[in-house]
């Protein structure tokens, strides 16, 4: 096993998008936990401390921004920064994302790809 492996949790309701960026995160070592909405997220979060969160913004029971904002009051993961995914070109206010720890917005669809280059980038800055 790895050591020092970072932690990213994954949220999002569609499982496909789920499958397919937890597979290439885990393919590039990282470990991930996921979740298929916001209130699960929460608790797993809690339970997990993961060193990323990567979530939808829409989705059952607690948005995404609305995880992110619950996240931020609670000591134990107030730390962790996000990556917001969202649809159809819908955009956050700067300082929603930067009072929620919210590094990036990713637009639906993203490839893969861009999903794990964004995580490398931030895992950097984490690390140093």
């Amino acid at each position: 096993m790895i050591e020092n492996r970072k932690k990213i949790l994954v949220v999002d309701d569609e499982v496909h998008i789920l499958h397919v960026v937890s597979l290439k995160l885990r393919n590039a070592g990282y470990e991930v936990v996921t979740a298929q909405d916001g209130r699960e997220a929460l608790e797993i979060a809690q339970v997990e401390n993961p060193d990323l969160v990567i979530t939808d913004y829409q989705m059952p029971y607690l948005s995404g921004l609305e995880l992110c904002r619950r996240l931020k009051q609670i000591p134990q993961t107030t730390h962790i920064p996000a990556i917001m995914l969202t649809a159809r070109g819908f955009a956050l206010d700067q300082n929603d994302m930067h009072e929620l720890g919210i590094k990036i917005c990713l637009h639906k669809p993203f490839s893969p790809r861009e999903v794990l280059c964004v995580v490398d980038e931030l895992m950097q800055e984490v690390t140093v």
